[in-house]
């Protein structure tokens, strides 16, 4: 299992994400592994966000459309003890001014036994958390 976060998904859907050619190649990985990919409905919000400033709100609202639809993308949501535990990681990590929606991840991933996150921020390892695809050292 592996939990998708909000660059890895602005990564596939904007072309000119600095991360995109990595992105698409290792969501070709995930998809013909078969591994289970989930997200949190906070990512999920983030995204369309930022895929709404970064293209346009039509674009950003039928890319929710397909993640809302999708068969292989399981969306997790955050209880309020999740969000409780997100704010000692947002504390934790406030010197790398992290987004809360980060911190609610991996409160998520921790409280599920998730173990690998598709992801382009370093807190996530700092967390004890798999960042995939794996990169060179920091």
């Amino acid at each position: 299992m592996i939990f998708i976060d909000t660059g890895a998904f602005i990564a596939r859907y904007v072309e000119r994400d600095q991360h995109h050619s990595e992105a698409t190649s290792f969501w070709n990985e995930l998809a013909a592994s078969g591994v289970q990919c989930v997200t949190s409905n906070f990512v999920i919000c983030e995204t369309l966000t930022l895929l709404a400033r970064r293209t346009t709100y039509d674009f950003a609202a039928r890319k929710g459309l397909e993640l809302y639809s999708s068969n292989v993308l399981r969306i997790l949501r955050s209880n309020a003890s999740d969000e409780i535990d997100a704010l000692s990681w947002f504390h934790k990590f406030a010197d790398q001014s992290v987004s809360f929606t980060d911190c609610t991840s991996i409160s998520i991933m921790k409280h599920e036994q998730i173990q690998e996150v598709f992801a382009f921020d370093r807190h996530f390892s700092l967390a004890g958390i798999r960042l995939r695809p794996q990169r060179a050292a920091f």
